[in-house]
């Protein structure tokens, strides 16, 4: 019986929009370069999307037309139904939170955070209870009197974010607010920030380029490449069953297999892509499981990540395979397997996602 690869599933099983942020065939040029081509997105209410994708692919441009402080050269962009395309940034009811916090270094925490009810002249009473709300929601109403300095960096990025939220504005964007930190904080940031979302309920849309961070935050993730979004869904969706190599290759490690080995495996020259985490590495001279394919060879690398062993495998089909096996719970334990040892690399078809076209 020949083994094949599953189709993905249907994309959109994330939430449903209902167009808290809209955008219509939005396209941005600078001079001959364009940065943003025919772009199509729907964020629902509520939601938090990630815009995820390496430097230059549009992701922070799509942000800043969202924000107003760049003009679309075509295309709409509507908020809660309402088209913005040529409203000014300060009469849109979005906030953006940036990597550089930009605290008044003068002012006491709480006057920070109730800065912009200052300007749009709320009273000094209900200043200082909504001052009050903010900081608790960030859990940080006990440094109210503490100047920006006397905090760490991720007390004045959660401080950032109060003073964003405390202006109620329909949709927080977040141009990576975490790129500053330690990746000890930023790890512990993105569990507090995705709580702080659900708590206020705000639709909030992110903008990164690292994979993780995505994943782990985001109701939905938008790959971004050369201007445009290679592939939107769910964290599972777009990580399991990547629709182009570029997503496979750019979320995590993936192998690919194509052309006239992916024939001989299943019988399908499509191409095919196998996350590390997803190969069993077995001795060369034992036959696979029943409906597995495997492929014979030698292993060439071995680096240990902590949690895995990551093992690069060079097989006589002429590909590279890379494998991963969690680490014993014995830390004192040494690795089974290590480099010239023989061995096959298996895995079920099921695991394997087939890319279209």
């Amino acid at each position: 019986m020949i083994a094949t690869a599953p189709a993905a599933p249907a994309v959109g099983d994330g939430p449903k929009t209902d167009g808290a942020v809209s955008l219509t065939g939005v396209t941005k040029s600078f001079g001959d370069f364009t940065a943003v081509k025919d772009l199509e997105l729907e964020v629902a209410s509520g939601e938090f999307l990630s815009m995820l994708g390496p430097s230059g692919s549009g992701k922070t441009t799509v942000l800043r037309m969202i924000a107003g402080f760049e003009d679309a050269t075509s295309g709409s962009i509507r908020l809660s139904g309402v088209d913005v395309t040529r409203t000014p940034p300060h009469a849109r009811p979005v906030n953006t939170v940036f990597q550089d916090y930009a605290l008044f270094p003068h002012l006491t925490i709480a006057e920070n955070v109730g800065y912009g009810l200052r300007v749009r002249g709320e009273g000094r009473t209900s200043r200082t209870a909504r001052v009050t709300q903010s900081l608790e929601q960030v859990r940080l109403d006990h440094v109210a009197d503490r100047l920006p300095h006397q905090l760490s960096g991720g007390q004045r990025q959660r401080i950032a974010l109060a003073r964003a939220l405390i202006l109620r504005p329909q949709v927080l964007l977040l141009d990576e607010p975490l790129g500053a930190l330690d990746k000890q904080l930023r790890e512990q940031m993105q569990i507090e920030l995705k709580q702080i979302q659900r708590e206020v309920g705000i639709t909030f849309i992110f903008v990164t380029h690292d994979q993780e961070e995505a994943l782990t935050l985001s109701d939905r993730v938008a790959v971004f490449n050369n201007g445009r979004i290679e592939q939107i869904g769910t964290a599972r969706e777009v990580y399991e069953y990547p629709q182009t190599e570029f997503v496979a290759r750019f979320l995590g490690l993936s192998n690919l297999i194509g052309g006239d080995l992916a024939e001989d495996l299943t019988g399908d020259r499509s191409t095919m892509s196998i996350r590390p985490e997803r190969i069993r590495l077995i001795d060369r001279e034992d036959a696979p499981e029943d409906g597995e394919v495997s492929l014979a060879g030698t292993i060439r690398e071995v680096v240990y990540t902590g949690p895995a062993t990551r093992y690069l495998v060079s097989t006589g089909a002429g590909a590279d395979i890379i494998a991963e096996r969690p680490n014993a719970h014995d830390p004192s334990a040494r690795a089974a397997l290590g480099r010239g040892d023989h061995v096959r690399v298996a895995w079920t078809p099921g695991h394997a996602a087939r890319l279209p076209g």
